[in-house]
């Protein structure tokens, strides 16, 4: 059978009453208002902070894996630890099973002080995240850790450990201010380290 011969296999023949009415064709859809278009490309949005006990359902929270397992474990004790080879002493983040530099296996958690330097920073216009629309000029920031300057951590600068991400006005984010860390624990459970200015 050729292949012209298969398609028209499957095209159903015309009915053999010619003298029936013709099925009468569904009516085109009419165009959408401008307004309808808007509204279904509005996100809805309740929450205006991350902390609330209702909210946080669609932001953005890590999802720990087995090598990074014991880094969400520090937090949750309040504390910032890097992973560390034990076979050359070199720190790397983020955690993996085995050292760059030595090709070891062997790794501890070295406790950091907390402190550090912002190193870059951005403040989304507009949230690309619906969850995030109602938290307008909240910031995302890179830190290089003051113990280990080529560590570098993204989080958020905040006014408090329980602030809301927007806490904080873009004008004060300035490449080098010095910060420390604070820890914050999520509607999920993670305890993340976000950071406050050293000099408020």
């Amino acid at each position: 059978m050729s292949a012209r011969e298969a398609v028209e296999s499957t095209v159903p023949a015309p009915s053999a009453e010619p003298d029936q009415p013709a099925a009468s064709a569904a009516p085109a859809p009419s165009a959408p208002s401008a307004e309808s278009v808007r509204d279904a490309m509005s996100p809805i949005v309740t929450p205006t902070t991350d902390n609330r006990p209702d909210s946080g359902a669609d932001l953005l929270f890590p999802v720990p894996d087995d090598d990074g397992a014991p880094f969400w474990e520090y937090t949750a004790r309040g504390e910032l630890r890097i992973q560390t080879c034990s076979g050359c002493d070199a720190l790397r983040f983020p955690p993996r099973p085995c050292c760059p530099h030595c090709q070891s296996f062997a790794a501890h958690w070295q406790r950091m002080s907390g402190r550090g330097r912002i190193w870059s920073y951005v403040v989304p216009h507009p949230p690309l995240l619906p969850a995030y629309a109602a938290l307008p000029g909240y910031n995302a920031i890179v830190v290089e850790l003051a113990d280990a300057p080529h560590i570098r951590l993204v989080g958020n600068l905040v006014a408090a450990a329980d602030a809301p991400l927007n806490s904080v006005e873009p004008a004060r984010l300035r490449i080098g201010a010095p910060v420390k860390a604070a820890f914050h624990t999520l509607p999920g459970g993670v305890t993340v380290p976000r950071w406050l200015l050293e000099r408020p």
